[in-house]
């Protein structure tokens, strides 16, 4: 891909902390406008490569540039194409939201009137108007880190770097933010956003890096890498518990493997390679033995399901070692 149309690009980056190899090679291409996904576990490296792009610190090995600036050599213009959201909301709270953002906007050195204009034009964009002249300390959670990603906003950056940006948010917080990255994508602004969420990752990444004990372990769309998992699950709700051994049967001679029953929910599911066809396949053997099937379903696979095959272990399931 030619350099004009990459706005993030890493080789080989590596970083050791004592014994502990927190980045071990990795790569990066983020095209212009695009969303990229870092997806992984605590621990797996994604603040670690955040930190390196975002200039705040060094990598043991590596390169790495933004915006066609190197991160080593020309710190500056990076820092000024940039704008940085991190996993803890960065506001003074003992400033009002609009005292925090027109602070912001004099840092990148707006004068008052475009200082105060920006502020005001961000307040209302992340719905933070009624509670603008208030002090930051009496915001919840959610409202802080509204008011982090605005600040992260002021300085109009080509390239915005969010790393989890929903943690700690509600269901409509999450929402709304993901309403704002895709705003951002629709004006042309390149975007790395580190997750543990996978479903994050499926609504907006336009490509997802897996990273793992500082690997890069897989890379793709979405779909492409839900493809590497291989098949469906066909999914069956029996109306009697009893019946279970022999759905289980059938579900051995139709899909792949061995089916996971649940006696509690009376569901049963096995994956299958050829979709509807095993489920049709399924319901007239199932018919054929008077099995009563209360409610069926074929599921393609999620990222989840991805994560866990690549890795053998969920995303949050290992306790952070390194960020």
């Amino acid at each position: 891909m030619p350099e004009s149309d990459v706005a993030v690009r890493a080789r080989g980056l590596v970083k050791t902390y004592g014994s502990t190899r927190a980045l071990d090679g990795v790569d990066l291409d983020i095209p212009v406008g695009q969303v990229m996904g870092l997806l992984g576990p605590n621990g797996a490296g994604k603040t670690t490569t955040v930190r390196i792009l975002t200039t705040l610190l060094r990598p043991d090995a590596g390169q790495a540039s933004v915006a066609g600036h190197d991160v080593l050599t020309e710190p500056d213009p990076v820092r000024r194409a940039i704008g940085l959201s991190g996993q803890y909301a960065a506001v003074d709270e003992n400033l009002t939201g609009f005292e925090n953002l027109y602070m912001v906007g004099r840092l990148y050195g707006r004068k008052r009137a475009a200082a105060k204009a920006r502020a005001r034009e961000l307040l209302s964009r992340f719905r933070l108007e009624e509670a603008a002249d208030r002090p930051a300390k009496g915001y919840s959670g959610g409202m802080r880190r509204r008011l982090d990603l605005a600040g992260a906003l002021v300085g109009e950056p080509s390239v915005v770097i969010l790393d989890e940006p929903t943690t700690g948010l509600d269901p409509a917080g999450r929402l709304d933010t993901w309403d704002v990255i895709k705003e951002l994508v629709a004006d042309g602004t390149t975007v790395l956003l580190t997750t543990q969420y996978l479903e994050e990752a499926d609504q907006l990444a336009d490509a997802i890096v897996v990273i793992d004990k500082g690997k890069v372990i897989a890379r793709g769309t979405a779909d492409e890498l839900k493809a590497q998992t291989g098949g469906e699950r066909l999914e069956l709700v029996l109306a009697s518990a009893a019946d279970l051994p022999v759905a289980g049967q059938v579900l051995r001679e139709v899909g792949s493997g061995e089916p996971v029953a649940d006696e509690h929910t009376r569901k049963i599911e096995i994956l299958v390679d050829t979709g509807p066809k095993a489920l049709i396949e399924a319901l007239r053997r199932l018919d054929a033995l008077n099995v009563t099937v209360q409610d069926v379903g074929l599921h393609r696979p999620t990222l989840d399901d991805v994560f866990l095959s690549l890795t053998g272990h969920g995303a949050q399931d290992r306790a952070e070692v390194a960020k």
